[in-house]
């Protein structure tokens, strides 16, 4: 899915594409954010926020072709999404930046990132995603209509009971969990409160659950 709104980012999570499970970024980034995986997230590698998110270019994607320029063209028409795109600057792929730049950066009009290797990468990602939790802190704190955000997940068992209703994965858990603040405040919503949060389809599961 490439259109915001269609992944829904809990508050101060990652969601990441599930090839990455087990890679270098990944395992760096534990302990430091919470990292979700999930499949069918298309071209998008990580996604930060419900309208930003980032794609990878690894110095073998520079170095093999142009094939990753066909997939940020791709992403460019069909996404309404802020792409920020990461990309492997070593003493190999050196050579292939500057036309990457300005392809990504003057004719895409998205945000280029230059880093050394995947560690590097993580550090990024974990300074993009602080500076997003501040901001929706700010936005929270300064508006007295939104809902102040409850404590994440008391209990892990009260997360596994939610994982339990049809339709509802991890990162739907979380933001039911988040929103409703209890499962027994989960079990009181009507189907319209239930539906700001996961949707229309999703929303009758539960209910109906």
């Amino acid at each position: 899915p490439v259109t915001a709104g269609s992944i829904v980012v809990p508050y101060g999570h990652v969601i990441g594409n599930e090839k990455w499970r087990g890679s270098e970024i990944a395992q760096r980034l534990q302990g430091k954010i919470r990292l979700i995986f999930e499949d069918g997230l298309g071209l998008v590698d990580f996604h930060l926020s419900n309208r930003t998110c980032i794609l990878y270019i690894s110095e073998a994607d520079l170095v093999a072709g142009d094939e990753f320029k066909r997939k940020l063209v791709r992403f460019r028409n069909a996404s309404t999404l802020r792409g920020i795109v990461i990309i492997e600057k070593t003493q190999i792929s050196d050579q292939y930046f500057l036309p990457v730049q300005k392809l990504v950066v003057l004719e895409l009009g998205m945000v280029l990132l230059p880093v050394a290797n995947q560690g590097e990468a993580s550090q990024l990602i974990t300074q993009l995603v602080s500076s997003y939790v501040r901001e929706q802190s700010k936005d929270q704190s300064s508006n007295p209509f939104v809902r102040k955000q409850r404590s994440p997940l008391a209990e892990p068992s009260v997360f596994r009971t939610v994982l339990q209703i049809p339709g509802v994965g991890k990162s739907k858990a979380l933001l039911l969990l988040q929103h409703f603040g209890s499962i027994h405040g989960l079990c009181n919503a009507s189907v319209e409160e239930l539906e700001l949060v996961v949707g229309q389809t999703v929303a009758q599961q539960i209910y109906t659950f």
